[in-house]
């Protein structure tokens, strides 16, 4: 079946990214309230809710392509490259925690139970999952990068979506100051290189879930630790050495297949 015309692509792109943007500032304004867990996890159902869908009807009639070049197959093929982006930021990052406990830049106590503290972290998994992890990047790495890959270099895809990623963050008020701008530069490069060499958005998604998962276990969302030195346990532990790593660790084992010039076809066959 003919794919038959469709949008041109700087237009499908900035529909996209600009539908993305409403849709955070509205379910912001909708949940605009005093921060508690039964209004988190309202706002990660609502966003995931909004977000599948919208990229599908993307998908469907302003690509008028399949739903599998955007790189999110089934959790089936996908949990591999899953637990690999989850090892490749998990494992450096508690090496960086033992760093800076170990020089005493940062002090944690714990505030309640390890019980509790356990109840939150599965909680603030499943949360991250559905509110930041899966939705964003279903439309940055999965949507846009892959768009913007058939017609670009790799290399050329990975910077535009990191672009666009850090144009929303400013536009929804989640990246106003320099340093967080440029956190959210620096992790979408690289997630965006994680998306050009694995094929899909899975290991993406887990080094998003782990990342987003210890930063709000350890912030004023998971409310169970104190921390003195947080900024230092954010640049060294959270950001420096785990990002370091898992780009080593990217390019050690996709070696063979970093080809920064490639381009992605784009299938044509309209499934459905």
């Amino acid at each position: 079946m003919s794919p038959g015309p469709r949008l041109a692509l700087p237009w499908r792109i900035v529909v996209v990214a600009t539908a993305a943007v409403l849709v955070w500032l509205f379910l912001r304004a909708l949940l605009d309230r005093d921060y508690d867990r039964p209004t988190h996890a309202v706002g990660a159902v609502l966003t995931t809710a909004v977000v599948v869908p919208l990229v599908v009807v993307a998908r469907r009639v302003l690509d008028r392509r399949p739903w599998a070049g955007l790189g999110l197959p089934s959790l089936r093929a996908g949990w591999r490259h899953l637990l690999l982006g989850m090892a490749c930021w998990l494992v450096p990052a508690a090496a960086g925690f033992a760093l800076c406990l170990g020089f005493g830049w940062v002090e944690i106590s714990v505030r309640t139970s390890v019980g509790d503290v356990l109840r939150v972290a599965a909680l603030l998994v499943v949360l991250v999952f559905l509110k930041e992890a899966l939705p964003e990047e279903l439309i940055f790495r999965g949507y846009l990068q892959h768009n913007l890959a058939t017609r670009l270099p790799a290399w050329q895809a990975v910077l535009g979506q990191a672009a666009l990623f850090t144009v929303f963050g400013f536009l929804i008020g989640a990246a106003r100051s320099v340093d967080r701008l440029a956190l959210f530069f620096v992790f979408a490069l690289l997630l965006g290189a994680f998306r050009a060499v694995t094929g899909d958005i899975w290991a993406g998604v887990g080094l998003h879930v782990a990342f987003q998962t210890v930063a709000q276990l350890f912030g004023d969302v998971g409310a169970v630790f104190d921390v003195v030195g947080a900024d230092v346990l954010a640049v060294v532990a959270m950001g420096a050495i785990p990002f370091s790593v898992s780009w080593m660790v990217l390019r050690h084992r996709y070696r063979d297949r970093l080809n920064w010039n490639a381009r992605t076809p784009e299938p044509v066959r309209q499934s459905g």
